[in-house]
């Protein structure tokens, strides 16, 4: 039996279980969109599938003014500022700025994962008049207007990490197939806590596009490949270091012994649920998997009370972005097109309709985190 209920940290303590009779029946977890999932083959190695070709169903800039090859000017609105995560994107935008020579980029957003202060920071960008926005969404509905907005008034969008509805934004960077995340994430959770262990979510928000699609594809990966496993809750921590720990070391007091493993949806609650895991002194008997910068990771990696981190290298995903956004402007990237230069990373694959692909995810372990600084 699958059982997973969700739980908002403004109802936090009460339960909303949603038992299936079985994985066949299951219904669809009410985080998630509407779109369709996709789960992957199961076993370790399995093929990523491949996408269907889709027709480009991006925005457009309207009227926007030819600055092929001049110097533009971008500004980057992540979901927050403040964390090592977005700190690692932003330095690669810089390193692509640099190398391409005719690009001048800024960072600024809110200091707190919130969608309202993000669309402020958006505006005001608009107003103040700039070539281009990068972004990556806390909500992908209400972050739209905003954006459209910038596109009536001949401003390029590009988004990345996390999306807004396809329309608001010409392209988006997406890090790695959602598909992808949620085998590697359930993969290595099973591994460690075997096809019948029970496990909790610690994610941001329930809306928050890239943690949403996320875990729609792992419930269904999970309930095809590991259909005794159980899904006890899932909890919203905001990207906020103390709330994640916080509501980590809540569902190791409420679940005791039923909890086998924690899954951390981001940067900041990986680390925080390592942490609760830690100072409870159940290494080794409560895993901890989950999406996260190594750095972060390295004091619970070295010590062995986590195995496996999954993620892609932000570094990479900052500097692509920046290169879409300056193919857009030089018009070498335009609707139709199946993939775009990317500098030293090479050609990247348009997947979706109007995604460009950064690559498959990446696990960080003992044996290869101290290869990566970031």
């Amino acid at each position: 039996m699958f059982k997973k209920a969700k739980t908002s940290v403004a109802v936090c303590g009460m339960l909303i279980a949603l038992t299936h009779a079985t994985s066949a029946s299951a219904e669809r977890w009410d985080g998630a969109d509407n779109l369709p999932v996709s789960p992957l083959a199961c076993g370790a190695g399995a093929a990523m599938a491949a996408a269907e070709a889709k027709p480009y169903d991006g925005g457009v800039a309207i009227n926007a003014p030819d600055k092929a090859g001049e110097k533009i000017t971008l500004v980057d609105v992540p979901k927050l500022i403040g964390i090592g995560y977005f700190a690692a994107t932003t330095e690669g935008m810089r390193l692509a700025a640099e190398e391409l020579g005719n690009v001048d980029i800024k960072t600024d957003g809110p200091t707190e994962a919130n969608i309202d202060d993000q669309i402020t920071f958006l505006d005001n960008f608009i107003t103040q008049g700039v070539d281009g926005l990068l972004f990556a969404a806390n909500d992908p509905v209400a972050i739209a207007p905003v954006l459209r907005t910038a596109l009536k008034k001949g401003v390029h969008v590009v988004g990345y990490d996390a999306n807004a509805e396809p329309d608001a934004r010409e392209w988006f960077v997406n890090q790695a197939e959602f598909n992808g995340i949620a085998k590697s994430m359930m993969d290595s959770i099973i591994a460690e806590i075997g096809e019948d262990g029970s496990f909790a979510i610690v994610t941001s928000t329930f809306t928050t596009p890239n943690q949403a699609r996320w875990i729609a594809e792992m419930q269904a990966y999970a309930e095809q490949c590991y259909p005794k496993a159980r899904w006890l809750e899932t909890v919203e921590a905001q990207e906020d270091n103390i709330l994640s720990f916080n509501q980590a070391t809540t569902l190791i007091n409420k679940h005791g012994e039923d909890l086998k493993g924690l899954l951390g949806m981001t940067s900041v609650a990986t680390p925080a649920s390592a942490e609760a895991v830690t100072q409870a002194g159940l290494c080794g008997e409560v895993a901890v998997v989950g999406l996260a910068t190594p750095n972060a990771m390295k004091p619970y990696v070295k010590s062995d009370c986590v195995k496996s981190v999954v993620l892609w290298n932000p570094v990479d995903l900052g500097y692509a972005a920046v290169h879409v956004m300056r193919a857009v402007v030089d018009g070498k990237f335009a609707p139709g097109a199946t993939e775009v230069s990317a500098g030293k990373l090479g050609a990247l694959q348009v997947v979706n309709g109007s995604e460009v692909l950064l690559g498959a995810p990446y696990v960080f372990n003992k044996d290869n985190i101290d290869n990566f600084d970031f």
